[in-house]
């Protein structure tokens, strides 16, 4: 056997340990990550918010609803969700099973395009390219009897919307946009100086693009919060992701960043595609932020 033939057949063997690492145990090693926002007016005690983003759910998921479900154990004060609840037509009363314990809190969410649509076999290829913003997309999911569910359980809707929220004793100031990636945002219809008088600015979108981040931090934003991108689902060990999705860069594909003005938050998410089911480099997370107040 020449060395060529033996380098190509480890670099064979090396592809298909990380695949089925990804696909057999990363994508289900769901984690929980701790992280400090100082964002409040001094003198305040510190505010806990569950930022949850992609489930992905479908039918027969019991290990990602039983997690997601014993999240409530943490008790923070609030819950925010940005989008891609669903992957599946029969998903909605998986949803709000898993989200049950959660309900009783004070609670916000934006919805993402796989709210709206199924998602499809796709050549994976596609997610390494440019994006031009040419969507393939599936059969419309009832994402109207998602969102019911979550409003009559006593969340916010901000997708497109603005409003108020008290938590924990505080005003917040709260607005949000559809999905950008299907451009279904618009921010026109919320924009305006936050209130200077909350306690706290906060911002939702689904997918972070510039055009939504950009006068949403204008506008005064303490904390942004957003999904979509996966953290890349697929990174380069000590690189990070290869791909956003959208048209932020990579280094802020997953974690908290300074944006402008704001404290921007991007969750790796929880799911996947069905279609894509692993994860490198990049396991399924929800993360508990504490806001504190600026030092």
């Amino acid at each position: 056997m020449g060395a060529l033939t033996r380098l190509g057949l480890a670099t064979a063997i090396a592809g298909a340990a990380c695949v089925a690492y990804g696909a057999g145990y990363e994508v289900r090693s769901y984690r929980l990550r701790r992280v400090d926002v100082p964002a409040l007016p001094r003198g305040q005690a510190p505010l806990r918010v569950l930022h949850l983003s992609d489930l992905h759910l479908v039918p027969g998921q019991r290990d990602k609803v039983a997690w997601v479900q014993g999240l409530a154990e943490l008790r923070p004060d609030a819950v925010v969700v940005t989008g891609d609840f669903l992957s599946d037509i029969d998903a909605v009363p998986v949803v709000m099973d898993a989200l049950d314990p959660l309900l009783a809190l004070p609670g916000l969410f934006v919805l993402g395009s796989n709210d709206y649509y199924a998602p499809r076999l796709k050549n994976p290829l596609r997610y390494l390219m440019p994006d031009r913003e040419r969507r393939i997309l599936g059969d419309p999911l009832p994402w109207r009897d998602l969102s019911a569910g979550l409003v009559n359980s006593g969340w916010l809707d901000l997708s497109n919307a603005r409003g108020s929220l008290t938590v924990a004793g505080r005003e917040c100031d709260v607005r949000g946009t559809d999905d950008p990636h299907i451009r279904r945002d618009r921010y026109d219809e919320v924009a305006g100086a936050f209130d200077s008088g909350a306690d706290l600015a906060l911002g939702v979108v689904h997918a972070p693009y510039r055009r939504v981040l950009d006068p949403m931090s204008a506008d005064g934003a303490h904390v942004i919060l957003a999904g979509h991108t996966h953290g890349g689902q697929l990174a380069i060990p000590g690189m990070g992701a290869v791909i956003t999705n959208c048209d932020l860069d990579r280094r802020r594909a997953k974690g908290l960043h300074r944006y402008d003005q704001s404290w921007l938050h991007v969750s790796a998410g929880v799911g996947t595609s069905p279609y894509a089911p692993i994860r490198f480099a990049c396991p399924p997370e929800a993360t508990l932020l504490t806001l504190r107040p600026v030092d």
